[in-house]
């Protein structure tokens, strides 16, 4: 079955993952996180895309952002590929590419959803047991949006911006969302929607998405349709 276009729809955010290739380590010492947030950094500021939310996890990255330019998302990627990939297979005696297949991302209903996969993402070191609270990974945008410990690489999402009229306001009352944790089914709809690329919203946001993208955003009825 032929793969469904991505989508490219100017200021709408996404959720988007990178996977090691076969589950493989992509980040091995801190120069490594480094070196990659830099690539991430340089590159979102080249090619407009706002980042509002990360994680680097030993075998995999989340971020969340917005695009300026229907091809922010694929140029950021590309960028990273040649940068960053060179830069490991340098370091580690590796060939080819790093990733596994092509990267994973969706839409999602901002009014809806923007923190709750804020917070999906900045808990993933906790979910995968590295650490117990997120305040204890390093390599997530934690700092920046609950504690107010400044990461210039991320914009604050209006969602982000209006829990509070200061910055530190703002940290303070997103630090709060953290005392109530993401159900398992939320979880799941989150990374359902992320690794199959049907958006994460509901049905009238989904019908907007598929005007806007020309694409199919929602799965396909399961089953056999009924004989007449």
């Amino acid at each position: 079955m032929a793969r469904l276009p991505r989508y490219s729809i100017v200021n709408q955010p996404q959720h988007i993952i990178l996977q090691g290739r076969d589950g493989q380590t992509i980040f091995h010492q801190d120069q490594d996180y480094q070196y990659f947030h830099d690539c991430l950094d340089a590159a979102a500021y080249n090619y407009r895309l706002m980042v509002h939310a990360y994680v680097l996890m030993p075998d995999h990255v989340h971020v969340l952002a917005t695009p300026s330019n229907t091809d922010s998302i694929a140029r950021v990627v590309q960028s990273i590929g040649r940068n960053y990939v060179q830069y490991f297979n340098e370091c580690y005696g590796g060939s080819g590419t790093l990733w596994e297949g092509r990267y994973r991302a969706t839409v999602i209903d901002a009014s809806a959803y923007m923190l709750d996969v804020s917070r999906y993402i900045e808990l993933n070191p906790v979910r995968n047991r590295l650490v117990d609270k997120p305040q204890d990974y390093r390599w997530s945008s934690y700092a920046h949006n609950a504690l107010a410990k400044s990461d210039e690489m991320i914009s604050a999402a209006p969602q982000y911006a209006g829990l509070g009229a200061s910055a530190r306001d703002c940290a303070k009352a997103y630090r709060k969302l953290f005392k109530q944790k993401l159900s398992a089914a939320q979880v799941q709809e989150i990374t359902d929607a992320t690794m199959k690329g049907w958006v994460l919203g509901n049905s009238r946001f989904a019908r907007k998405i598929e005007k806007l993208s020309g694409r199919r955003a929602t799965q396909l009825p399961k089953g056999r349709p009924k004989g007449s």
